[in-house]
């Protein structure tokens, strides 16, 4: 049976990017947000990874801990970390444990190819380790929002704008009057 809201959610145990082990019954008494995705330092995890920095505030406001999780190891995640400030954890399923007890190791689809990969889904876990919700179209330019109820405390992140060299018009030289 599939995961859904009022489901408890399975016991876990990983790593985060320092080595720390986290797990589902180490959380207990405490409201977290699990989200998957896909792969480090990609555009649509950084962008997700931001809107998340960018409102870790109003989401620990609202009573949750975050952790992002994806196969990638603890080295990468580290990096990951470092290179966009994140301030939350991120734990490293390399065995795919995880992802497969959440079900978010699926079979995907692209130019017709089919493959396993990481399916970009969130859970919102209660203090009783009781799902609240789970979010699976995620808007990762505005995914604080989603986890908040629509509350979104910072504008979506938007594409950052290509400069355009502004060339001055060579002046074209008076015609002579016959």
């Amino acid at each position: 049976m599939a995961l859904q809201a009022g489901s408890k959610a399975p016991d876990f145990k990983t790593k985060d990017q320092d080595g720390k082990e986290v797990t589902a019954s180490g959380l207990k008494g405490k409201k977290y947000v699990l989200y998957f995705y896909p792969k480090d330092m990609t555009s649509g995890c950084t962008a997700e990874a931001c809107n998340l920095r960018d409102n870790y505030s109003a989401l620990q406001k609202a009573g949750y801990e975050i952790f992002g999780i994806s196969r990638d190891d603890e080295k990468s995640h580290r990096k990951f970390i470092e290179k966009e400030n994140l301030p939350f954890r991120l734990l490293a399923d390399t065995d795919l444990s995880v992802h497969k007890k959440f079900g978010t190791w699926i079979e995907k689809s692209m130019y017709g190819r089919k493959y396993m990969g990481t399916a970009r889904v969130t859970f919102k876990v209660d203090a009783n380790g009781t799902i609240e919700d789970i979010i699976q179209k995620v808007d990762t330019r505005d995914h604080a929002a989603q986890i908040l109820g629509g509350k979104s405390v910072t504008p979506k992140a938007s594409a950052p704008k290509k400069s355009v060299k502004k060339v001055a018009a060579k002046a074209k030289p008076a015609k002579k009057k016959k």
